[in-house]
């Protein structure tokens, strides 16, 4: 595609894209986790191939971790790298032979693809075929959230974290990831109803102080 990558120091942001006419230079930070500096690459190439003649300065948590509602050249940069990186072709048949949602299904996908497990796990969401959610949270509260077509949109999660959920204790050190476990949906959306149905919820670290719910709903029993 004409772009060079290369290795660097860069203070404020996790990687840029210089490029003049039909070349350019992709810098990147050198430190760090490799698959997430090969997301950023596959990010970057995406700014090139869909944003040419815009300069992008792209800071960490811009890529790989746009919600649905995200800024639009964001989200068609972590586009483009999602279907560079994790093809729906080879990505969705491995992703539906796992048996059920969970962090221990993302995380042997992001191995297969060598790709970061908050990449993995939006593009896991995108391909489930359970209903299913991310909601990111850090301790000034809700970061984003990514859902499937298999949740309505009028179940939106709730802004706070509800002290019953294991990602209070993920969020604050005490653990670092939790089992899935069977909650109250109203732990986690606040409308009529979701003390009737019941999910499953899986917590991890997220990037920096960042806290990842996984959670799976009964289809069944949304409305």
């Amino acid at each position: 595609m004409g772009a060079k990558v290369r290795n660097g120091i860069l203070e404020s942001c996790e990687a840029r894209i210089i490029g003049f006419r039909n070349q350019a230079i992709i810098t990147v930070k050198g430190d760090g986790d490799p698959r997430r500096r090969r997301f950023s690459i596959a990010h970057e190439l995406g700014h090139w191939q869909h944003h040419r003649g815009r300069s992008s300065v792209c800071r960490a948590s811009e890529i790989g971790s746009v919600s649905q509602g995200g800024a639009g050249i964001e989200r068609q940069a972590d586009n483009y790298a999602a279907d560079l990186l994790m093809p729906a072709y080879l990505f969705r048949p491995l992703a539906a032979a796992h048996r059920r949602p969970s962090f221990e299904a993302i995380d042997a996908l992001a191995a297969a693809f060598s790709t970061s497990r908050l990449a993995t796990a939006q593009r896991f969401i995108d391909h489930s075929p359970w209903p299913c959610m991310i909601v990111c949270h850090g301790q000034n509260g809700r970061r984003w959230f990514r859902r499937n077509g298999g949740i309505p949109d009028h179940w939106f999660p709730r802004d706070d974290l509800d002290p019953e959920s294991d990602a209070m204790d993920v969020l604050y050190g005490k653990i670092d990831r939790s089992r899935p476990t069977i909650i109250g949906a109203d732990a986690w959306f606040d409308r009529r109803g979701a003390d009737r149905v019941e999910l499953t919820e899986e917590c991890v670290k997220g990037f920096g102080n960042d806290v990842l719910a996984l959670l799976t709903l009964k289809d069944q029993m949304l409305d």
